[in-house]
């Protein structure tokens, strides 16, 4: 496997929590909450900030001529998977969609993984053109420890979203929207688990 940069995609997600709760917390005390805008800053800071850092390190890829990398392509499909949740968003309030009960709860999965699911399947169209045959692109696909993380994650994290909300949990602040949203964000395990394995590549 090839080394990847995903350590430096580390730092982006954590990033983007910070400036969720923060947002979060400075908008609870103007006493604004509950406000469509509000939430979609809250929710797309802290599920999509690092969407916007990663884009910019496909950008700065790019322009510098580097190799595609899967990291790169990670990004780009973290970015163009970011508008997705905004028009889930605004179509549910339209429709009249409770979006702090059980109902809702996918809104945040969307807020938390619509990146994740572009990243997944941009990564695997990296390994098709790679490869240039499905047959050889699956296979390392699922040998890829990163791409399997990431499906992992897109797929249990709504089932634990759904839980919560029926167990009561209702966010009616901006500091448990972004709480909510920070939770459902995993994005961090596929570059925790390609950082890992980089390590282990290089100590081996």
């Amino acid at each position: 496997m090839e080394r990847e940069e995903f350590s430096e995609l580390l730092k982006f997600t954590l990033t983007g929590y910070i400036l969720g709760l923060s947002l979060g917390v400075f908008l609870d005390g103007l006493d604004i909450k509950q406000n469509p805008f509000g939430e979609w800053a809250v929710r797309t800071l802290s599920g999509e900030g690092e969407s916007l850092f990663e884009g910019i390190y496909a950008l700065k890829s790019r322009l510098v001529g580097a190799e595609v990398s899967m990291a790169e392509a990670y990004g780009w499909g973290k970015l163009m998977g970011m508008v997705f949740p905004w028009v889930v968003d605004l179509f549910s309030r339209l429709l009249g969609v409770n979006v702090y009960g059980v109902e809702g709860f996918y809104i945040p999965y969307f807020y938390a993984l619509s990146d994740q699911i572009g990243a997944n399947i941009s990564g695997f169209l990296f390994l098709l053109r790679r490869s240039k045959s499905l047959k050889v692109a699956l296979r390392d696909y699922i040998k890829n420890p990163v791409m399997l993380t990431s499906l992992g994650v897109v797929l249990f994290v709504p089932l634990g979203l759904l839980v919560v909300r029926f167990v009561s949990f209702s966010p009616t602040t901006n500091l448990y929207v972004a709480l909510e949203t920070i939770a459902a964000n995993l994005c961090w395990l596929p570059p925790l688990v390609g950082w890992l394995y980089e390590r282990k590549e290089v100590k081996g």
